[in-house]
């Protein structure tokens, strides 16, 4: 496997310098920008296998960032914050991004959470390489999920995931009519421990049924089951 390459977009120079001698540390290729154009610039000719991209920018803020890469790439996005209101969180999630870490924050959870997320791109990209069979297809209702190809569809029309959207209705079908905790489904598609953090789920069902739902204020597909988690209805 070639060394991962993480693209670091953020305009304190003194972090820029840190997050880049410690990815160097523990052997990933470091590239890095100081304002939101330069750094968009940088994705697009270097291709990097992770942004690193903080919300507050120069020139083009991070959420704007996350918007344009999502239109054109699937690449993982980790974004940075300053700001403790919930909603600058929110907003990222809703924008693309994949995870987030409010500053201050631990080299060695970030570090975690970085390993986590190109881990689970290239299981991603490992099974988009497969060849599709029939075994990697599952229909439920109107809908039939694509594993090898990654690719949601109902009836003709292809339904538009990211792909922790695409990993969140995976495992919730898989276990249709079982009713699966917020501590669960962070385990098992975020692969770590979010201390507890259920907004990051509550967000992705969001944004999942406004996808899926005719009436998401009335889901049929993804039920919420109070105090506990969801479920996919069987």
């Amino acid at each position: 496997m070639e060394t991962p390459k993480i693209a670091i977009i953020e305009d304190d120079p003194t972090l820029r310098e840190v997050l880049t001698y410690n990815l160097v540390k523990e052997h990933y290729i470091a590239i890095s920008a100081a304002d939101g154009a330069q750094g968009l610039d940088l994705i697009r000719t270097e291709k990097p296998d992770l942004v690193i991209l903080d919300i507050m920018l120069p020139k083009l803020n991070g959420l704007e960032v996350c918007r344009i890469l999502r239109q054109e790439t699937s690449i993982p996005i980790l974004m940075l914050t300053a700001k403790t209101d919930e909603i600058d969180k929110v907003v990222g999630l809703e924008m693309g991004a994949d995870d987030y870490v409010t500053k201050p924050f631990s080299i060695r959870e970030l570090m975690a959470r970085i390993k986590a997320m190109l881990r689970r791109a290239d299981m991603i990209h490992q099974a988009k390489a497969l060849s599709v069979e029939q075994k990697n297809v599952l229909k439920t209702k109107d809908m039939e999920i694509d594993f090898g190809r990654h690719r949601v569809t109902r009836g003709e029309s292809i339904i538009d995931l990211s792909p922790k959207e695409f990993d969140l209705l995976s495992f919730l079908i898989q276990h249709r009519g079982q009713v699966i905790t917020r501590d669960q489904l962070l385990e098992h598609i975020w692969h770590y421990d979010y201390a507890g953090d259920s907004r990051t789920i509550d967000v992705h069902i969001r944004w999942l049924r406004q996808k899926l739902e005719v009436d998401p204020t009335k889901p049929a597909y993804i039920i919420t089951v109070r105090g506990v988690g969801y479920k996919f209805a069987e």
